[in-house]
């Protein structure tokens, strides 16, 4: 049975006069849950701490948004009964949206939801990964490089009907037509907006934690960006990729 205001009220004035002990267990009983908001929206992350901060920091960022936050979409599906979302956040983080179990999951998921715009939120900004999450149905793609500001503006973009995707993506796209035609400049022909300026940080010798702070990125995005450099080079480590770098480079 949830406990009534006026439970909570009497349990917290036994504890603070000594008389019950600080309980987590009993607090957490007492105080009953918010019901998740009708046209909210839905972010859909397995971290809780994760999710939480996000929430906190887009309604810091326009108080007029109402969010929601789920550790999964089988919770979305068992709260959808009480909210109409108003889009969807699937937060991906090192998956990858080419991935075909990732590709299965983000297909039922706008099937399911039909009208609702939903928006991937991944570590990758790779144009692949990009155009992977489109065509599995979704309305936008977000790097985790990216701010909470840019963020609210994807989804006010996607609610509006619009498609946001990274501008590093663009740039990588319009870089391999010039490659194409014999324009552009190899780096940025083979790597995206980003991957190019932590692939010349790599080349000068830059320890992750330098690259980090110099462009202004979480180390965790660094790593993931060396990986992908490291793989499209088919290099096996640091030195290799530096290597590799300066010969492409001349």
């Amino acid at each position: 049975m949830e406990a009534s205001q006026h439970d909570v009220l009497l349990y917290e004035s036994a504890r603070f006069s000594g008389s019950l002990p600080d309980s987590p267990v009993f607090t957490e009983q007492c105080i009953p849950k918010a019901a998740p908001e009708p046209n909210a929206i839905v972010i859909v992350d397995a971290r809780t701490l994760a999710r939480e901060c996000l929430s906190r920091s887009l309604q810091e960022y326009d108080p007029a948004l109402a969010i929601a936050a789920v550790g999964s979409i089988g919770e979305l599906h068992a709260i959808a009964g009480q909210l109409a979302p108003a889009a969807v956040l699937l937060m991906l983080r090192s998956r990858a949206a080419s991935d075909p179990a990732v590709q299965t999951e983000l297909q039922k998921l706008v099937s399911h939801f039909d009208d609702v715009p939903v928006l991937v939120v991944a570590d990758s900004d790779e144009a692949a990964e990009v155009i992977a999450a489109l065509d599995a149905g979704a309305n936008g793609y977000v790097s985790t490089s990216e701010s909470v500001k840019v963020l609210a503006h994807a989804i006010a973009l996607a609610r509006s009907g619009g498609s946001f995707v990274p501008a590093s993506c663009i740039l990588s796209l319009k870089a391999a037509v010039h490659a194409n035609q014999g324009g552009a400049q190899p780096l940025s022909a083979m790597f995206t907006g980003r991957q190019t300026a932590v692939a010349n940080a790599l080349r000068e010798g830059k320890p992750n934690k330098i690259i980090a702070y110099d462009l202004n990125m979480c180390e965790s995005t660094v790593k993931v960006h060396v990986r992908h450099i490291m793989k499209k080079l088919k290099a096996t480590n640091r030195t290799e990729v530096a290597y590799k770098l300066s010969e492409m480079v001349g």
